[in-house]
């Protein structure tokens, strides 16, 4: 990845205390964390006794990791983000979506094989000796990579949350809990669960059956759920919400838009419009 955007200046120097004593030597500290990292890595003063670290990794839309070697409250080294990580992911997600689920599974799984912290959205490390910086700054970024890997999951992951996210959605759209249902099941014509609805809103004359679309498979499943619907003669009407309907088979697509009343694209990019039509039904 390019690197850019460095401070200029003589940074090849020893940098001192308020009272003229040598603390740090950021020679020695630079070549520790190039040698654990990259060669790219760079390290300025900002302030007394606080050092930003510039690295080659950066975020999806191409700003760099904030990181910044720095005496806490105790006086003790720490590297921190000081907040920067979570700050930026939120420019792109809801941040209580990383409390639960998958996402949060993810964040604390990087946190303990790190051995990294994280306090009211700082994630932090503490260096116990600055000889080997290096070593607590490679298992920080690492740490740093893995978490913000939950900014663009593999498709895999994505199919997994979008579930989580649709759920999330429903239940704060629909205040009242009574007038919806996840997973709903037709118990009389199908004991088994063979053709499960995402979430049925009740409370109107024809229920809305709505399905949470994120792969060509469930698309099918859900075409073939509406008509044995309405083959036991019920009357619903049906919405399909996508993670991201570009992504779908265009005949996939074209047989579920033949039998579907009502979809939208995206459940990210159309929420207001979803709420409206919610809002209109359950009238």
């Amino acid at each position: 990845m390019p690197f850019n955007g460095l401070p200029s200046g003589n940074w090849r120097i020893q940098r001192f205390s308020s009272n003229g004593d040598v603390l740090v030597n950021l020679d020695a500290i630079q070549d520790s964390l190039q040698l654990a990292v990259s060669k790219s890595v760079r390290i300025f003063p900002k302030g007394i006794d606080r050092y930003q670290i510039f690295t080659p990794f950066h975020f999806d839309d191409g700003d760099h990791f904030v990181i910044i070697l720095k005496k806490n409250a105790q006086r003790n080294w720490i590297i921190t983000d000081e907040g920067h990580t979570y700050m930026h992911m939120s420019y792109d997600m809801d941040l209580s979506s990383l409390n639960s689920g998958n996402r949060n599974q993810i964040i604390e799984s990087a946190l303990e094989k790190h051995n990294i912290q994280e306090q009211e959205g700082k994630i932090f490390a503490d260096v116990k000796s600055l000889a080997h910086a290096g070593n607590v700054f490679y298992s920080f970024v690492q740490c740093l990579i893995n978490i913000t890997d939950v900014s663009y999951l593999n498709r895999e992951r994505v199919l997994s949350t979008f579930m989580e996210d649709f759920k999330a959605f429903i239940s704060k759209t629909i205040d009242d809990p009574a007038r919806f249902e996840f997973k709903y099941i037709d118990q009389t014509r199908d004991p088994d669960g063979k053709y499960p609805v995402d979430c049925r809103v009740n409370g109107m004359p024809r229920p809305l059956f709505l399905f949470a679309m994120n792969s060509d498979s469930k698309c099918r499943d859900t075409t073939i759920s509406i008509l044995q619907f309405r083959n036991w003669g019920q009357t619903f009407l049906s919405c399909g919400i996508f993670e991201d309907q570009v992504q779908i088979n265009r005949k996939v697509l074209a047989r579920f838009t033949d039998v579907c009343d009502r979809q939208f694209s995206s459940l990210a990019t159309n929420k207001e419009r979803i709420r409206n039509f919610l809002a209109e039904r359950m009238q």
